[in-house]
């Protein structure tokens, strides 16, 4: 049986987590605009910086808790990544659909609005309340997915 839209796009958030260098949580996150893939990210270290799986992770060492502290990271998240690169790339993201692994912290949920995400659908939950209510505030639709 052909998958959904939304099927079809968790499917690959999937894939794409599988390139995190994250050692606390793998994510994934894919950009679409009209059933079309604008972008894809995960999270990692920046370009040319050594990666967690390489010298260890700030957060544990600084017993950091989830949700928490977002700044106390090598890493960018999964969001900002997809967000950079459609940048780089010159390609609009107004208008568009997030698919994530994981619900998006309040840095990202500022990130996406700004960046025109209308739609934010994500699998797992993340510890950070403020998000959802940024984006109901600003009217972006918020599907957590498997739930409608």
């Amino acid at each position: 049986m052909r998958p959904s839209w939304d099927d079809y796009f968790m499917q690959i958030t999937e894939v794409v987590k599988t390139r995190s260098t994250c050692l606390r949580r793998q994510v994934g996150a894919v950009l679409v605009k009209d059933n079309r893939v604008l972008a894809t990210g995960y999270n990692g270290a920046p370009k040319g910086v050594p990666h967690c799986e390489e010298v260890g992770c700030l957060r544990e060492q600084e017993h950091v808790p989830s949700g928490q502290r977002h700044e106390l990271c090598r890493g960018l998240h999964a969001e900002q990544n997809a967000i950079i690169q459609a940048a780089v790339y010159g390609v609009s993201t107004s208008g568009s659909t997030i698919y994530i692994t994981h619900q998006p912290c309040s840095l990202c949920a500022k990130m996406l609005i700004n960046a025109g995400v209308e739609r934010v659908v994500y699998k797992g939950d993340y510890p950070d309340s403020l998000a959802i209510n940024l984006f109901t505030e600003a009217g972006i639709k918020v599907v957590k997915y498997g739930e409608g």
